[in-house]
């Protein structure tokens, strides 16, 4: 049979309503109390019933986290800091991961408004107001997190894409390159777009053209980082220098140009935006680092503020990258 609340307070020695003001972790409780309480909880192995509990108050104490790619380290960091600010706030994630696949997108996010979260963090799979607007309607606050949705007003937090991309590719022409190609996620979602926009802008600022045969997207995967780039490298005259738009596809890049017996940055100079773990040791490429953690706690911190005030001011926090330019050297990177 299962506990009740009533049993623990009864146990306890104490009233219901104090055994909701522990478990709620509201204030005015004296420490004793508080801890006869959840020695009671802890003994007779009671668990709230969540759901009921959200009826009753109108929120949940959980937050649902959907991100595009679980395998994607990037989104490392930002989980554990989305964890970090949710508990301190005395909140717990739910964890989803679309996997970049609209419809699991979908379903994921059916779910979490049939549990009544108290707030959804996403990382969309679109840029169409459509992906969110059920849970909008249903009440539930929304924060976009790497990417932002167009026609609707939901806060968002990403970082400065299209100047950190523009910077990156700056330097590959102040050191005398001229067939720059890019390789970029679909151009459908906001990152690949602004960061496309950002090699745009440095071409044209340098009077280079844009030239579409030197033009590439695909899924922000490390399979196609490694099909592009094998493409580009396959062409009648090749790039001397590329622009990688995520992490996994600058993996994808390195084997392809490695397997091709070709050295970084001897035969091809690489920037890339995010780091892989290895760049710091092996100095031979540029990239942007976006800052992981502040990612994920400004947009844990923007829906707890929005949970507190539903009718203030939409927000848009676009954070900084740090750049990391390698020297300037015609030794070649050997893997």
């Amino acid at each position: 049979m299962a506990v009740r609340i009533q049993d623990v307070a009864r146990h306890a020695g104490v009233s219901s309503a104090t055994v909701s003001r522990v478990l709620a972790n509201k204030p005015h409780v004296r420490q004793a109390l508080r801890e006869q309480v959840l020695e009671a909880v802890d003994h007779l192995g009671y668990e709230p019933n969540r759901v009921a509990r959200s009826l009753r108050v109108q929120r949940s104490s959980i937050i649902g986290l959907v991100i595009s790619d679980i395998q994607n380290s990037f989104f490392n960091t930002i989980v554990r800091a989305i964890e970090d600010v949710a508990h301190q706030n005395n909140y717990a994630v739910f964890l989803c991961n679309s996997d970049e696949n609209p419809a699991k997108e979908k379903l994921y996010l059916n779910l979490l408004k049939a549990e009544r979260v108290a707030g959804v963090i996403l990382t969309p799979t679109r840029e169409t107001a459509s992906t969110c607007q059920s849970l909008i309607d249903a009440g539930i606050p929304v924060v976009t997190i790497d990417r932002s949705i167009s026609g609707t007003n939901v806060d968002s937090v990403k970082t400065n894409n299209s100047e950190a991309a523009k910077c990156l590719v700056d330097k590959l022409i102040e050191r005398g390159h001229q067939r720059i190609a890019v390789i970029l996620p679909d151009l459908n979602i906001t990152t690949g777009r602004e960061r496309f926009e950002g090699y745009q802008q440095a071409l044209n600022q340098a009077g280079l053209k844009l030239d579409t045969e030197l033009i590439r997207s695909g899924r922000p995967i490390t399979e196609d980082g490694y099909a592009l780039t094998c493409d580009l490298l396959c062409l009648p005259q090749p790039p001397t220098a590329l622009f990688s738009g995520t992490k996994l596809m600058t993996l994808g890049a390195v084997r392809a140009i490695l397997e091709t017996n070709r050295q970084i940055p001897r035969d091809l100079e690489l920037a890339a935006f995010d780091k892989l773990d290895w760049m710091p040791c092996l100095p031979s490429m540029s990239y942007a680092e976006q800052p992981t953690y502040q990612l994920g706690t400004a947009a844990t911190k923007l829906l707890l503020e929005r949970l507190q005030k539903p009718a203030k001011s939409v927000q848009h926090a676009i954070l900084k990258s740090d750049l990391y330019f390698s020297p300037d050297t015609s030794e070649g990177l050997k893997l």
